[in-house]
């Protein structure tokens, strides 16, 4: 009896054993099968809870982009631009030139009594060169090398400052100066607007009007190839307008390169020598020393050659016409 009970006994307590096994179990697969789906809800909510972004309508944080330029326009506007500023450029006379000047390097020491009176060929002179044409107003003029390489640079900075120098008259050897002088000694040419008779009454008169403005030949700066007439041969035309621009300029800057106004006002201070010439500008590191040559080395008696040439030592041409210049430029 006690062995049936006994085994009863085990066979229950086997049995509730088995079954607590079983429901171990079967929560453990729930827990496997609730989880996946929680974590879904959690990834859906997240999302749910992330800002909607701006549609297309709302602009204000919508960056547009630039659209892709062709190149063959841009290519088409670029050179359309250069070609008008080249135009605007041609209109205000300030297009970019490069001019190329040859050696400008002199090569004479001295200076014979033939120089100073311009018994020579400026086109054959080691020291000379042609002026280029966009310096010049007209073709086949020359100047020192050195006095040239002065003017080249002043050009260029008054250029930069939208004024422009042209060169009207250069280097003059003897025989261009007697031409001018004879076509007004004999009448040919006008003096002071007016023509003069051609019998000659007083000479030494005659020689005095057209020394106004006209040296003899032999007694001309023009000679020694420093010297330059620009842009006009009227003193009014620097009085106003262009012409005032470039006088006002070259009154502030010449000195900067080495020329000087040679032909002040007439005064105290330049009592002798040819009227105002706002246009004339010497190239001074050259032209004091010839000028000091000139006074030590000429005398009155050497001006001849030339129609009224006897004048010259009455008149005394050298101390006050050859010498009588502006006290600043000697």
């Amino acid at each position: 009896m006690k062995r049936i009970i006994l085994f009863l006994f085990i066979v229950i307590v086997g049995m509730a054993c088995n079954r607590t096994t079983d429901n171990s179990a079967s929560g453990t697969n729930n827990a496997s099968t609730i989880a996946p789906e929680k974590k879904l809800t959690e990834i859906k909510d997240k999302k749910d809870a992330q800002p909607i972004p701006d549609t297309p309508d709302t602009k204000k944080d919508i960056i547009e982009k630039k659209p892709k330029e062709d190149k063959k326009a841009t290519k088409f506007k670029k050179n359309t631009r250069q070609k008008n500023d080249k135009i605007k450029a041609n209109k205000r006379g300030t297009t970019k030139k490069e001019v190329i000047l040859p050696n400008l390097e002199t090569s004479t020491k001295a200076f014979s009594k033939d120089y100073l009176m311009g018994k020579f060929k400026p086109n054959q002179h080691p020291d000379f060169t042609k002026i280029a044409a966009i310096h010049a107003s007209r073709k086949g003029m020359h100047l020192r090398k050195d006095a040239y390489a002065a003017f080249v640079s002043m050009y260029n900075a008054a250029k930069k400052d939208g004024v422009t120098l042209k060169i009207i008259s250069a280097t003059r050897p003897f025989h261009h100066q007697k031409r001018i002088w004879e076509a007004k000694w004999t009448g040919k040419r006008a003096v002071n607007g007016k023509r003069l008779p051609a019998k000659v009454d007083n000479a030494k008169e005659r020689a005095l009007l057209i020394l106004h403005y006209s040296s003899m030949p032999g007694t001309s700066r023009h000679h020694w190839g420093t010297d330059i007439d620009l842009n006009d041969l009227n003193n009014r035309y620097f009085e106003r307008g262009v012409g005032q621009r470039i006088y006002k300029w070259m009154s502030a800057n010449a000195s900067k390169y080495g020329f000087c106004q040679v032909y002040s006002p007439k005064g105290d201070n330049r009592p002798w020598g040819y009227e105002e010439e706002k246009w004339h500008w010497s190239y001074l590191p050259v032209a004091k020393r010839l000028t000091e040559l000139y006074k030590t080395t000429m005398n009155n008696t050497d001006i001849s050659g030339f129609k009224g040439s006897e004048t010259a030592i009455s008149i005394d041409m050298i101390n006050k016409y050859v010498l009588g210049i502006n006290p600043d430029c000697k």
